[in-house]
């Protein structure tokens, strides 16, 4: 018993969860992000009194019930993948589509918050403040799009019986994907919208 947790110890540590091309682009994309804060940050603190000004344009109430949703809709995507491993079929993909509903409610909000912006004229060339805002939103919004994909497929390949407690690589890599999404939602949040 003891020689095949020690296996199973260091296949995990070769082979997180979800596989190690998944979380090569992960650790791209928070970089990606990172560094767009880190610059978004330097010219602030150029800047400061003029990003103050429009920082207020942004509601942080809305920023806090949507990281608040996509923290949510993670806690589901690992509920998913923990019951699948329990070979919990129905309840897994219950979980999946719970964190799928949140993951849209997320995408409706932040789609009205651009409208509202978009209304008002503030567009990507408004201002350098903006430019950063749609840059880091809008792609992240992309990212958030393509997670909700996924989780689609996820759900119904589950509800099909595809995945199972021994066929989940598919299943972890996109919860990862999907946490993905979430850190780098609360990465970006408090650069916009708080400080």
């Amino acid at each position: 018993m003891s020689v095949a947790i020690n296996s199973e110890s260091k296949a995990s540590v070769y082979y997180p969860p979800g596989g190690i091309l998944i979380w090569i682009i992960i650790i791209v994309e928070i970089f990606t992000f990172l560094g767009a804060s880190l610059t978004f940050l330097y010219y602030r603190g150029r800047a400061l009194e003029e990003y103050q000004n429009y920082k207020v344009l942004l509601d942080p109430i809305i920023g806090t019930i949507n990281t608040v949703i996509l923290i949510t809709s993670g806690y589901f995507m690992a509920m998913s993948v923990l019951r699948l491993r329990n070979n919990e079929r129905e309840k897994s993909s219950r979980a999946i589509l719970i964190a799928l509903l949140f993951g849209l409610l997320f995408l409706v909000i932040k789609g009205i918050e651009f409208g509202t912006k978009l209304n008002a004229g503030i567009g990507l060339e408004y201002n350098t403040f903006f430019t950063f805002y749609w840059l880091m939103t809008g792609f992240h919004y992309v990212h958030v799009l393509f997670g909700v994909g996924l989780l689609i497929y996820m759900y119904l390949a589950i509800r099909k019986g595809q995945y199972t407690s021994s066929n989940m690589m598919d299943v972890e890599s996109s919860a990862t994907y999907w946490h993905m999404c979430d850190l780098i939602w609360i990465l970006i949040f408090p650069v916009l919208y708080l400080i």
